[in-house]
């Protein structure tokens, strides 16, 4: 098979030859591009192997064709980095690599193009293209990484077992893989993570929560969860989500896998919004559900308070897995905590001050807020989904009537605490927060407007009803 065609739609790869040319190495194209270019999906990045110095192809490129360039320099790793047409171009020396057992670093000495495809993680990335004279454009497939893509399997160019123990972090990458690309994972390359799975303790925590992160943004996310559960990776890298397995009766009595229900869930969300933080959101809104887990005789299985308590929950977990612990952190914990207050609203009368509360609470995280409660809604009986949905819409409808009648996203009484303490000539103490709580409270339930005058005027009968005299 040849890509001359393909190669010479490029300039890039003839600047490339040329410089090898030059300085006088062997160049190929490989890696992750390639397999893009036979799936027909657009890339960016493009990875160069040489029978060489890759830093010094790198130099001698920009030395031709981009002098105005920056040449990044990572000579730990002896890898260098341009940016040019529109691409991120990456150089690097060939290389075989050997591991001890207690490290994923390699220790790498030069070798040869077939040593550096025998090192690739998966046959279908250790696909290479020739840019050299004598055979410019052919592919080198020592693997059979085409077949494997036509299969659509995932596979290890060597023995699965070495392959995952010398770098733990490639089981994680397999099932990433397979969940981008809708694969299968071959069954001994399976078996292998299955085996091998308590290797990846020696991973940063960092590297394995930019795997799963990855794993969640792919669409569908929950194959990849799958994936990681049947491998016993989850146990380990995210017991919380595992413990959601499982489904317990009493006599004729049982609750749903709160497992699968929060891959459907993650699935519906995954959907309508391909933000992280949304999907997180999806992913802890049950977590809570084993630790609040009861039965009663009466009424069955019940999870009461598994809100509050999986927003309690959320912090500690973004804190293990690395994640950021700011806006995003308090995003999801958000969600979680107020994922029941809308459908608790489909049930009953529609009052205006849930609606206020629910708007006051939610802010700009309203709509975020209802796409996780529709997602919620995984019902096997459609006509059961759809009247849940069409009340959804009722709800929605009336609080974007609420809102752009009262205002009430984010909004922050007009009296202030320091408004209170002037005009009664108070220091801060209890009574300046009881009366700030109490004309909150009174325009969330909708007595009075959060208008100055008629708030003010409020303010000084709750004060007089404390003993506090205007002076």
């Amino acid at each position: 098979m040849n890509f001359r065609d393909t190669l010479d739609n490029n300039d890039i790869f003839g600047k490339v030859a040329q410089a090898a040319q030059a300085i006088g190495v062997p160049v190929y194209v490989v890696g992750g591009f390639v397999r893009d270019l036979i799936m027909t999906r657009p890339s960016k990045d493009i990875d160069f192997v040489c029978v060489g110095s890759g830093i010094d192809l790198a130099q001698k490129l920009a030395e031709m064709f981009f002098p105005k360039g920056e040449v990044m320099f990572f000579k730990n790793f002896g890898t260098a980095m341009l940016k040019a047409g529109g691409f991120e171009l990456e150089f690097v020396g060939a290389r075989k690599e050997s591991y001890e057992r207690n490290s994923r670093k390699p220790i790498v000495e030069d070798g040869t193009l077939e040593d550096d495809q025998k090192r690739r993680d998966f046959t279908i990335n250790a696909l290479a293209i020739s840019l050299n004279a004598d055979n410019y454009g052919e592919l080198l497939d020592p693997f059979e990484g085409i077949k494997d893509i036509k299969r659509k399997i995932i596979r290890t160019p060597l023995a699965p077992d070495i392959t995952f123990s010398d770098d733990p972090l490639r089981m994680m990458r397999a099932i990433r893989f397979a969940t981008r690309f809708g694969f299968d994972i071959e069954g001994t390359t399976f078996q292998a993570i299955t085996e091998n799975r308590e290797r990846i303790k020696i991973v940063s925590q960092e590297r394995i929560t930019d795997e799963l992160n990855k794993i969640i943004l792919a669409n569908p996310p929950s194959y990849g969860f799958k994936l990681l559960f049947h491998s016993k990776l989850l146990h380990i890298i995210f017991p919380e989500m595992a413990e959601l397995q499982g489904v317990e009766a009493v006599g004729d009595k049982k609750h749903k896998d709160n497992f699968y229900h929060t891959l459907q869930v993650l699935d519906n969300l995954s959907e309508k919004s391909d933000d992280l933080w949304h999907r997180w959101s999806a992913i802890l809104h049950d977590i809570a559900k084993p630790a609040t887990k009861r039965f009663d005789e009466k009424v069955g299985w019940t999870f009461h308070g598994h809100e509050d308590k999986g927003a309690r929950m959320t912090a500690p977990i973004f804190k293990r897995m690395k994640l950021p612990m700011g806006e995003n952190m308090r995003f999801v914990q958000k969600l979680v905590k107020l994922h029941l207050r809308p459908i608790a609203l489909i049930k009953d009368v529609i009052t205006d001050s849930a609606l206020r509360r629910l708007l006051f609470e939610t802010g700009d995280d309203l709509e975020a807020l209802m796409a996780l409660c529709r997602a919620d809604i995984t019902s096997k009986d459609g006509s059961k989904v759809q009247r849940y949905l069409q009340n959804f819409d009722k709800v929605e409808k009336k609080l974007i009537e609420l809102e752009e009648r009262d205002k009430l996203r984010n909004f922050q009484p007009v009296i202030t605490g320091e408004i209170i303490m002037e005009t009664l000539n108070l220091k801060p103490c209890r009574e300046v927060g009881i009366i700030k709580t109490e004309l909150r409270e009174a325009i969330l339930e909708g007595k009075i407007r959060n208008e100055y005058e008629e708030s003010f005027n409020f303010m000084l009968k709750i004060a007089e009803k404390l003993g506090i005299k205007n002076e």
